[in-house]
């Protein structure tokens, strides 16, 4: 950013805007505003209030460093805390994966199979986006949420506490936090499921964020495996698994969960046409 006027509010984003670009950076101008708005401590509408308004140098300095991280590759979600996840706001940072828009369809999947005061299974929670959200989307319902890392469920801790969602967190490997004949009518999970070769040809902002969180194993399966032998002891009788799927997984995964018992399994496509998503039932009473 070289000197040439005052820099207001309106040529910095334009100015960071073309820079992105050049830098393969996505979204550019929403990344630009989002950086911006945390920079200055303001919402992203207030930016275009005050268009006009000259940066002092302290904000100057601020924005830099933000958009120099941004254009190495750091996420924009670590470099502000905050991703937005189903219209709620989710504390994000280093120890967990940023919560992407395509699993809010995972999320509404969970939901409307949920009835009302029932429990649900949230594996790997993570952020807790997923059973965060759905405590808050089905106020009567139980909502239990599991993670290997102490790290992530302080997160997820964070966030439930924040928004208000009653969410009882556990620490461990999977089925291991549950308790002896605890069943769910719903288990949801966006588990690793990136097939280990691929994992170094992900965009340098995946590639910072943890690894545990994206590894699936040598084919992407080796967590969704242990999670679809597992569910059946862990649903209701005609209970529901929902889980965010890797687009190889289209035939296998649906494949795998009517092996292991599942009466209904099918893939689902997100809004750009991709695989997302594998819904299964249990037979029984729903």
């Amino acid at each position: 950013m070289s000197d040439g006027g005052a820099w207001t509010t309106l040529r910095l984003l334009a100015w960071t805007q073309e820079f992105f670009g050049r830098k393969g950076v996505d979204a550019p101008r929403l990344t630009a505003e989002l950086l911006l708005a945390h920079a200055l401590r303001c919402e992203r509408m207030r930016l275009y209030l005050d268009f006009d308004k000259p940066l002092g140098e302290p904000e100057l300095a601020a924005f830099r460093d933000l958009v120099r991280r941004r254009a190495e590759g750091e996420p924009t979600a670590y470099l502000t805390g905050r991703r937005d996840f189903y219209g709620r706001p989710f504390l994000v940072d280093a120890r967990v994966l940023v919560p992407r828009p395509e699993t809010e369809l995972v999320l509404e999947a969970a939901r409307d199979a949920l009835p009302e005061g029932g429990a649900a299974l949230d594996l790997c929670t993570g952020s807790g986006a997923l059973g965060v959200s759905l405590a808050l989307e089905r106020p009567g319902a139980r909502v239990v949420a599991t993670d290997l890392s102490a790290d992530a469920l302080a997160v997820a801790a964070e966030n439930a506490r924040a928004l208000g969602a009653a969410v009882d967190l556990r620490q461990g490997d999977l089925w291991a936090p549950l308790r002896a004949g605890e069943r769910f009518d719903v288990i949801v999970s966006n588990p690793p499921y990136v097939p280990r070769g691929e994992l170094d040809t992900l965009p340098r902002e995946v590639r910072r964020e943890p690894r545990l969180a994206l590894d699936g194993g040598p084919d992407g399966l080796s967590l969704l495996r242990r999670i679809v032998e597992g569910a059946p002891a862990r649903l209701a009788p005609g209970g529901t698994l929902v889980l965010e799927m890797h687009e190889g997984h289209l035939e296998l995964l649906p494949r795998l969960c009517r092996d292991a018992g599942f009466a209904q399994a099918e893939a689902r496509r997100d809004l750009a046409g991709l695989p997302r998503l594998t819904v299964a039932r249990l037979p029984g009473a729903a």
